[in-house]
């Protein structure tokens, strides 16, 4: 096995199981509330999921395999940069989508607490795990790792303007200025989540 990949298998796994409850709690507390930020960010938890679990297999396997030779290891770290990079892609893209036809009819409110709370969680368990990354990826360069680290900034940021947008349609759903808050968090969500699966 890999010289550090005992902590990075073990990191990863975390990561996958920490983030296998999101798209579950997130869907819940989409069907209480009408946030556009809410359904953006549980589309996003989901195919986010996705991106991690691939990763951990690829990772998994790469440590495992000493079959593997260098073409098929380039390979297999590709494919993981691929889905995960997509998977911000194709977030970024269905928010997009989503904000622009709720932009002229929908209104914020509903209840958003629980969509609050796991965002508010969120911002902590994938700060950590952003920089956990980095500190492996600062022990021994892996391009897998590398990947999860970038995905995991992402992640931080679009969750702390995940926090703002539900935190200013709790404290004032009927307010006119809420809604364009709820917009712009998806808005910005958007644009980060493009640029960083863009991102060579």
């Amino acid at each position: 096995m890999r010289e550090n990949s005992l902590k990075g298998e073990k990191t990863l796994l975390a990561s996958l199981l920490l983030s296998a409850p999101g798209p579950i709690v997130t869907g819940i507390s989409v069907l209480l509330s009408f946030s556009t930020t809410q359904i953006a960010d549980f589309l996003r938890r989901t195919t986010e999921l996705v991106a991690i679990a691939v990763s951990w297999w690829v990772y998994r396997k790469l440590g495992q395999s000493v079959e593997i030779d260098d073409t098929g290891k380039t390979r297999m770290e590709r494919m993981a940069k691929r889905f995960t990079s997509g998977a911000m892609i194709c977030s970024g893209v269905m928010l997009f989508i989503i904000t622009v036809l709720q932009m002229h009819s929908y209104r914020p409110g509903g209840n958003v607490t629980m969509g609050l709370v796991i965002a508010a969680l969120g911002v902590l368990v994938n700060s950590w795990f952003w920089l956990r990354y980095r500190s492996l990826n600062r022990e021994k360069y892996d391009a897998v790792i590398a990947v999860q680290q970038k995905l995991y900034r992402a992640k931080s940021f679009a969750d702390v303007c995940v926090v703002i947008a539900l935190a200013t349609v709790a404290m004032a759903p009927g307010h006119p200025v809420t809604r364009y808050v709820d917009i712009l968090g998806s808005i910005i969500i958007t644009c980060y989540l493009l640029w960083s699966g863009l991102q060579k």
